[in-house]
């Protein structure tokens, strides 16, 4: 027997506008037995159905899966997995130069709740919800037909990496646009490297001919690789985790960058503020300073700080990337910090591009909180 969400009336309309999500607010009753990742009807004050998907005992109380009445079985989860498969296809990735990219980007592929990225050829799974985690032994299954050997299962939070399928080591190298990065996928953060900044890194390697480039919470050294590849004289990665920065050197010495690049274990904020140097380039993607609306205020002032201490070490000409992944931080207000901060540090400003997600990180177009990942290139007139 199915077990059912019933709404609240008038609370179907953003269902019907597709969009994934239903908060707790809206639901009028609910089957007594519901669990924690069970599969529920959403029903609306008619008895219509709705949508299908995975309840959670919180504020965001139903992940939608499907707007048909459909099973939710190992069949389905086959297709929207082979779908997300051909998504990549149709965008050139993998490739000759690329091997990692993002296969599932939760309510981007109809699959919210779950990411899974691939490196050579490994997939790595990172649950979101209980529905997916529940789901893990199907979602396998159908990885496997698809022809994945290598899966990894990378619970969030401090539970322990799982092989659960083939083998895999604690260094993965990867090839992106040519470079080469060894990735921690058993004890990184996230699944093991920051695949959204890919067209981003792309693009910095363009502005780095023969310029001085300072790249702050580098993690791994990735801008920092496109910045040497780019023709960088002098390429620092900054960055409080030892673990990330001797990542950064190894793939230094991968790619034979050695003689440009260097890394220091610093607190990001006040070494760039007691900087009495200055750079060309300067890279700031920072960790979300906000995850809920309670802490967008203190985030606001974080970015405008460092933003402002950013744009006082950039030389006459030179330029800035500068990135948000803070969902609760939209672009618009995270461009009027950027314009206090260019205030604050009496500087003028030029926007050259916005930045955002690759194509691999689709967003539903019912859904724009999927559009995570903010930036701007600042450039300081001269």
């Amino acid at each position: 027997m199915s077990k059912i969400i019933h709404l609240n009336k008038g609370r179907e309309k953003s269902i019907q506008r597709f969009h994934p999500w239903i908060f707790s607010g809206a639901i009028s009753q609910k089957t007594a037995d519901i669990e924690e990742g069970d599969v529920v009807d959403v029903i609306d004050s008619q008895g219509q159905f709705l949508a299908r998907g995975h309840f959670a005992d919180g504020s965001l109380a139903v992940k939608i899966l499907t707007f048909q009445d459909e099973e939710v079985d190992s069949e389905w989860f086959y297709r929207k997995l082979k779908a997300a498969v051909d998504l990549r296809k149709s965008i050139n990735l993998p490739n000759k130069k690329t091997n990692a990219y993002r296969l599932v980007h939760g309510e981007g592929d109809s699959l919210p709740g779950l990411i899974i990225d691939v490196y050579a050829g490994t997939a790595v799974l990172q649950p979101h919800s209980a529905g997916m985690t529940n789901s893990l032994e199907v979602i396998v299954e159908a990885l496997k037909k698809l022809k994945f050997k290598n899966i990894l299962h990378k619970p969030i939070g401090k539970q322990k990496t799982e092989v659960l399928l083939g083998e895999v080591t604690d260094r993965t190298k990867i090839s992106e646009d040519g470079i080469l990065y060894n990735v921690d996928i058993l004890k990184g953060q996230k699944t093991g490297f920051f695949l959204d900044q890919r067209d981003n890194r792309k693009l910095l390697e363009s502005y780095s001919k023969d310029k001085s480039v300072l790249n702050v919470f580098s993690y791994s050294g990735g801008f920092s690789m496109s910045a040497a590849k780019g023709g960088a004289t002098k390429v620092v990665s900054v960055d409080a985790s030892q673990g990330a920065l001797d990542l950064a050197e190894e793939n230094s010495q991968l790619n034979n960058y050695s003689e440009v690049h260097k890394s220091l274990k610093v607190d990001a904020v006040p070494y760039i503020e007691s900087l009495e140097e200055s750079f060309d380039l300067i890279v700031l993607d920072p960790p979300a300073f906000a995850k809920h609306k309670s802490a967008r205020h203190s985030a606001i002032q974080a970015y405008r700080r460092i933003n402002e201490a950013a744009i006082r070490k950039l030389r006459p000409g030179g330029v800035l990337f500068t990135f948000s992944c803070s969902q609760v931080v939209d672009r618009e207000l995270f461009s009027s910090t950027l314009v206090s901060a260019a205030i604050n540090a009496g500087k003028q400003l030029q926007i050259l591009h916005q930045l955002r997600q690759p194509a691999d990180h689709p967003v539903s177009i019912s859904h724009p909180e999927g559009e995570y990942l903010k930036g701007m290139v600042l450039r300081v007139l001269e």
